[in-house]
């Protein structure tokens, strides 16, 4: 059972999921309650806001099922967010990618799936709100509807998390985004015994352009500096401002000594 292929933009898909700062955080109201109203109003068994990472899928919030993540090829979900809209299985012992799933051929003995993808603030897909049953089912018309309003509620919640980790001057991740994506990007470095790297950069001068020329202009100039960074750095380059002129890029996959670094 190979499972789903990686998503057409699978590393501006995992950089926007590990931007959001939630894999592996606390379970939280606004997200259970979403997963609570989805299994009561569709009568399903289970309900899951699921986050798909590079090798598996992490449930930021489950109702009716114990597992808080699954290997990514066993992953539902994956086939999802590669098919960019509403993906409804409805007897998956049928259906040739899941039949010899283990989640089906087991615990929890999945039957019936629909899930609609979730994406980040740019448009990537990082996730699904599913929901899902033993016994094999077709939503209605309506219910559908119903299940891609609640997905949307999701989106609407992660918007509101991404915010929390943006810096609102440079649009750049800022220094909480920065503590909760790291943590994530060693445990990736570990898992994948990739090297990682960071550099630490700040402003040369920068007082003076505040004092001589005000804040505006200082303003004006770390925009700027966030764009050069985001122009030279790889796409999936971590590209951070800590705090007023310090800014940080973290590489995963480059070490110190195989970095070209700008002049």
């Amino acid at each position: 059972m190979p499972g789903a292929p990686p998503h057409a933009d699978e590393l501006e898909r995992l950089e926007a999921l590990l931007a959001l700062g939630l894999l592996d955080t606390e379970p939280e109201e606004r997200f259970d309650r979403i997963t609570r109203i989805a299994k009561r109003l569709l009568g399903t068994e289970m309900a899951v806001v699921s986050l798909v990472d590079s090798d598996r899928q992490w449930f930021k919030s489950h109702d009716g099922i114990e597992s808080t993540e699954t290997p990514r090829d066993q992953s539902f979900c994956a086939y999802a967010i590669n098919q960019g809209t509403t993906l409804e299985v409805k007897d998956a012992t049928k259906d040739p990618r899941f039949a010899d799933n283990p989640l089906v051929l087991g615990e929890p003995n999945i039957r019936f799936y629909a899930g609609v993808p979730i994406a980040a603030s740019g448009g990537q897909m990082v996730g699904t709100l599913c929901v899902l049953g033993s016994e094999p089912r077709e939503l209605a018309s309506e219910e559908r509807e119903t299940l891609s309003d609640l997905a949307g509620l999701v989106e609407r919640e992660l918007v509101t998390e991404k915010l929390a980790v943006t810096d609102e001057l440079t649009g750049l991740i800022n220094r909480r985004g920065f503590t909760l994506i790291y943590k994530q990007l060693e445990l990736i470095a570990e898992r994948t015994r990739a090297p990682i790297s960071m550099l630490l950069i700040d402003v040369d001068r920068f007082k003076s352009i505040n004092d001589e020329h005000g804040h505006d202009a200082g303003d004006d100039a770390l925009r700027e500096v966030a764009a050069i960074l985001t122009d030279t750095f790889r796409s999936s380059d971590l590209v951070v401002r800590l705090g007023g002129d310090e800014f940080a890029v973290t590489m995963l996959g480059e070490s110190l000594s195989q970095t070209a670094i700008p002049d």
